[in-house]
């Protein structure tokens, strides 16, 4: 009798952890859950995530609180998310940048995207723009690469962070045009941006949902925009393609992700409500308004996509040997 008696505390005593789990996920979530933007705010990455934290919040029934980790191209805040608690309530609202390239350009490996997390969706896409500050005396392309080969290190580029998309068309297209300039990197878009207004830099490379009033207002004169097609929200604007550098496409992307080892429905409670939120007529209409597209993708697919953007870009990254400042 005392031997079942002792098998049968140990049977529930392993029983417990996994009964707590089921229950603790089925009621998730209970308390607030953070977003983990790796930028400051201002910006794609961070403007994508206050358009969606407020429907999610409603979805959940929770609070969903922003929290901006910068610095390090996004690897600050990639790594805290990494290592975060895998409960639900805390989640990675990454882009090109902090997913793919900066745990490579750092040296440091801290995190790997396919190992460390788990994707729940993608949120928006966008193309970039390559903008001047109206001094610069340059109103197309080819004016602009003629006044690099006679100016090179003159000519200043604001960039967000190395690593970042931003970063990597600049050093993909110095080659490409036969041309040099100056990298001035930055703690995020938002930082850059008002350097480039304000005339400190000569230009930079910024997602359009960013560049997009500072373009309308005369603020930054477009050049040339990344994609097979030009840009909707700007379509006097000519492609890279179109002006010789087919090589030069791509967007970039932000996504939700959650650390490795988050319980299945969790994740898929999540997936489900950002499936909904990112079909939202408004939430389509803000990214819109804002330059972007909101492009919700199962967690299969958003995999797929990131093997995908992991074999275009990890080469040049390997092959250029960017390595953060």
């Amino acid at each position: 009798m005392r031997r079942l008696l002792i098998a049968a505390a140990l049977i529930a005593a392993y029983a417990a952890p996994s009964f707590a789990q089921t229950s603790s996920t089925q009621t998730w979530p209970e308390r607030t859950v953070r977003l983990v933007v790796p930028y400051p705010p201002g910006g794609n990455v961070d403007g994508a995530a206050r358009i969606v934290a407020n429907k999610l919040q409603e979805k959940l029934g929770q609070p969903v609180v922003i929290e901006n980790k910068a610095g390090a191209g996004g690897l600050i805040g990639g790594e805290f998310v990494a290592k975060a608690t895998p409960d639900g309530y805390t989640l990675f609202v990454g882009a090109n940048g902090p997913i793919l390239f900066a745990p490579v350009i750092s040296g440091k490996n801290s995190y790997e995207w396919r190992k460390d997390f788990v994707p729940i969706t993608t949120i928006s896409m966008t193309p970039l723009v390559l903008q001047v500050h109206p001094s610069v005396a340059a109103k197309t392309l080819n004016e602009f690469f003629d006044l690099a080969k006679r100016e090179g290190a003159k000519l200043t580029m604001a960039s967000p962070g190395a690593g970042t998309t931003n970063h990597l068309l600049s050093e993909l297209i110095q080659p490409l045009a036969g041309v040099t300039w100056t990298t001035v990197h930055y703690r995020g878009n938002a930082p850059a941006t008002t350097d480039l207004i304000a005339g400190h830099v000569s230009f930079n490379f910024d997602q359009i949902s960013v560049a997009l009033p500072f373009i309308k207002d005369g603020k930054v004169r477009a050049l040339a925009v990344t994609g097979t097609q030009r840009a909707k929200w700007i379509p006097d604007v000519p492609t890279f393609a179109e002006l010789g550098l087919k090589e030069v496409t791509g967007q970039t992307f932000t996504a939700l992700l959650a650390p490795a080892g988050t319980p299945a429905p969790v994740i898929a409670k999540l997936s489900d409500a950002m499936s909904a939120i990112l079909r939202d007529a408004e939430v389509v209409d803000k990214f819109n308004a804002l330059g972007a597209e909101a492009v919700p993708m199962t967690t299969d697919d958003v995999r797929k996509y990131l093997e995908a953007e992991d074999a275009t870009w990890m080469p040049l990254v390997r092959k250029l040997n960017i390595k953060a400042e």
